[in-house]
């Protein structure tokens, strides 16, 4: 039980760095748009425009990357809540510990993540 408590304490501190990065993010692409809208950048002809154009874009990946992480990382919570954390959802075998250290939100083993990617 011990364990299990150790185990959802280390994600939700996860969870709640990887939600102020997306604050942080937010903020920071607000005032990318706010400065935007402060002048009159034609994207196409404003040798500026194609940089801010791509900052916008750069920080809007990095938010989406980032709720992805917050799910993936509330997914491993429910699964701590439902005693099945640690266990593979493909094979149902035990996730190896070293891959839960490294990855704590991990939801397949290394087999089976291998062989999904070598799908792709």
């Amino acid at each position: 039980m011990a364990e299990s408590a150790a185990v959802r304490e280390r994600l939700a501190a996860e969870r709640r760095a990887a939600q102020e990065r997306i604050d942080g993010l937010q903020a920071e692409f607000r005032g990318l748009v706010d400065a935007g809208d402060l002048t009159n950048i034609d994207d196409e002809h404003d040798p500026e425009g194609a940089t801010i154009a791509f900052e916008r874009a750069q920080v809007a990946a990095l938010i989406e990357q980032a709720e992805g992480r917050v799910r993936d990382l509330d997914l491993a919570l429910d699964a701590v809540s439902r005693d099945t954390y640690g266990i593979c959802e493909s094979c149902g075998l035990p996730i190896a510990a070293g891959r839960l250290e490294a990855r704590p939100s991990a939801r397949t083993c290394i087999a089976c993540a291998s062989a999904r990617l070598s799908w792709s």
